[in-house]
This record gives C-alpha cells, structure tokens and sequence, in this order.
C-alpha cells in the first residue's frame, strides 16, 4: 500500500510498466468532467473507474482485495479514509472471490484507516485489502485498474 500525490508518483513508475501510462492519464486526462463509469485507458490491461457517491461510515465499509488488478485510487473531491489490512492478516471472508468481477469481500476490520485528500491516491496490490468510500459527504474519485 502506497499513499502519496501525483506530484511524487514518477517514484512509483518503476513498479510496473503500466504505471507510467497509468500516472500519464491521471495527469493529463479532464478528470473533474469524465462521467462516473468505465473509461478505457488501454483495453483490459489499463482503464480507469470514475466514482462519485455519497460516503459510507466505517462500520458499513467492507474490506475488498483483488487478484487480477492493482488499483491507484486517486481522490478529487472529498475525504475518502480507506481501510487497510494485509490480505494474510484478513481471517474471516464474508464471500468467495469473484473471478468475474476480481473481488473479495471480508468481515474483518481494518488495521489501519488513511486519510486520503484531494490530489492523494492510494495504490493497494492483490495483498492489500482495503475499504474505500469512508468518510462524510460526497467522495468523487478515479480509480485506475492496472492489470497484474
């Protein structure tokens, strides 16, 4: 798990060759006027998830992992505390994973919450479990699924 702005992602472009692509899309892309819903960056391997939805408290959010795509979670609007957990430490699965949608749902809580602001992004990895959406009001964000 990775908090940090754009302004610092260059750091984190040697992780994975999509990433460069990943960050040159938040970076030059209109992101406050792109509709909520799937955006293609680079068919299946790169595209990007535009959210904008009332928040959820803490005891509502549910940790998720995924196995198929890394997620940079990258808020433009509102407060969005994520939940985080290793995906090792999380013992108790409230579903089966999905292999349609890469999801994994846990009844576990989180072991730390990151206060994510506007111009932050959270990059969790398949081992990174985490609960996005937390906070009070709207929360607009994009999150970019890059393929492992």
């Amino acid at each position: 798990m990775i908090l940090a702005t754009l302004a610092e992602a260059d750091r984190y472009a040697v992780l994975h060759p999509l990433f460069p692509r990943a960050f040159e899309f938040l970076r030059n892309a209109d992101l406050m006027t792109l509709a909520p819903g799937k955006h293609d960056v680079q068919g299946e391997q790169l595209f990007a998830i535009v959210e904008a939805c009332d928040s959820r408290t803490r005891a509502e959010a549910k940790l998720e992992c995924h196995r198929r795509y890394i997620d940079i979670q990258l808020v433009l609007e509102g407060m969005d505390e994520m939940g985080w957990k290793p995906v090792a430490a999380c013992l108790d699965p409230a579903t089966d994973y999905d292999a349609a949608r890469d999801i994994r749902f846990f009844n576990d809580t989180p072991s730390n919450w990151i206060a994510t602001p506007p111009g932050a992004f959270c990059l969790f990895f398949p081992e990174d479990a985490h609960a996005p959406l937390v906070g009070t009001g709207m929360i607009r964000k994009v999150v970019v699924k890059i393929a492992v």
